[in-house]
């Protein structure tokens, strides 16, 4: 009896984070690797390095594998197109993939499923997004429909008369994506997956918390959202897995509106393991790593219960210490119950470089659960063990 070997396009960190629930399973797997120094290289044994734009280097690539499955959203979708025509086993496919490649697709789409969309539209130069802000009203949020990810290729245009400043985004890609913007009371995602068959599962919706674009914490269940709300977040985000064709791991990252209709809008989509569901490697029966290679293998589905009351994600970005093993003693020292993923990537200001994970004892606790998970990032991060205050939580993020 042989195992699968599964094929993953990007050698970044989710390509990494696959690898331990790979081989827990006895699959095989391999990347497609940016570059020798990758995050997943260390952690994959077969890691080519390659163009994943290169047609041909995807093809190569695919020869001998079960499934091809992504780290990312990128490769160009008519270049999955030939790969399926090729007998390439692609998940998810083309048709799902480019709801996450093209936020102008996704709009549409969500808009057909009748799902709660912010005002939107499709603006192809200053002229058109001027009508657009003085439609709905300023400010508004531009978006490069291709490309962007924690926050990069957004901007916020705050009148009319700054709109001119905008004219370099429309010479570099038009049409782009015009949004009202959001007046919401926190960020909220619902993660499932789904098989080629069709089965499904979901875990509870989270509250995330962004800092300047990038996934700073993630609450696991989200605390006080009504019953109706988070059972409508589900609902929608397995309803566009299924009705977009998704397979894989899916996340729906969300606006909540209290007062306002469904009591939350969707933000965006992502088509593959996602920050926000990071929390799931400590924190449920079956992570999203795991789920995401049973899903795209065409396998049941594992259960997604959260193993406590709470849990918490921490990223931590790169910082002032360059050896973050220099700083494990002192920070796995300040909470023995805490769980430190590392990507295995060299520090930068601003890079993430790994996430903590801590279960708590109960919701009543949340506060504390954050700060302890904060303050063993902290230590990584800075490599010293931080005064109090610094890892006190801000209101605004509580």
């Amino acid at each position: 009896m042989t195992f699968p070997v599964i094929g993953v396009v990007g050698g970044g960190q989710l390509a990494r984070m696959m690898a331990p629930a790979a081989t827990a399973l006895g699959f095989e797997l391999r990347v497609l690797a940016e570059a020798e120094d990758v995050s997943a290289v260390s952690a994959v044994s077969t890691s080519p390095v390659g163009d994943y734009k290169d047609l041909q280097t995807l093809l190569d690539f695919a020869d001998g594998l079960d499934v091809l499955t992504f780290d990312h959203e990128h490769v160009p979708n008519d270049h999955l197109r030939v790969l399926l025509a090729a007998g390439v086993n692609v998940q998810p496919g083309p048709d799902a993939l480019v709801n996450a490649q093209d936020k102008l697709v996704m709009r549409a789409a969500i808009d057909r499923l009748g799902l709660p969309n912010p005002a939107w539209a499709e603006v192809a130069d200053v002229a058109a997004l001027v009508r657009f802000g003085d439609g709905i009203g300023w400010p508004v949020v531009l978006k490069m429909p291709r490309g962007g990810y924690d926050g990069k290729g957004v901007r916020i245009v705050d009148s009319a008369e700054d709109a001119a400043e905008a004219a370099p985004w429309f010479e570099a890609m038009s049409p782009l994506l015009a949004e009202a913007k959001v007046e919401f009371s926190r960020e909220l995602s619902a993660l499932v997956a789904r098989t080629p068959d069709g089965e499904a599962r979901a875990w509870p919706v989270v509250h995330t918390i962004q800092v300047d674009g990038v996934c700073d914490e993630v609450i696991a269940p989200a605390l006080g959202i009504p019953l109706e709300v988070a059972a409508a977040a589900e609902d929608a985000a397995l309803r566009i897995a299924h009705e977009l064709g998704v397979t894989g791991v899916m996340a729906a990252e969300l606006f909540e509106t209290p007062g306002t209709g469904a009591g939350f809008l969707i933000n965006e989509l992502a088509m593959r393991p996602h920050n926000t569901g990071h929390w799931t490697q400590d924190g449920s029966v079956t992570s999203q790593f795991e789920q995401h290679l049973r899903a795209v293998l065409n396998l049941p589905l594992g259960a997604t219960d959260v193993l406590g009351p709470v849990v918490v994600m921490k990223n931590f970005l790169g910082g002032d210490n360059q050896d973050l093993f220099s700083a494990y003693p002192a920070a796995l020292a300040s909470e023995p119950a805490a769980k430190v993923h590392c990507y295995g990537k060299s520090v930068r200001p601003g890079r993430k470089i790994g996430h903590v994970n801590l279960v708590g004892d109960s919701t009543d606790d949340v506060d504390s659960v954050r700060r302890r998970a904060t303050r063993v990032a902290a230590i990584i991060r800075d490599g010293r063990i931080p005064a109090d205050d610094s890892t006190r939580i801000s209101e605004e993020n509580a």
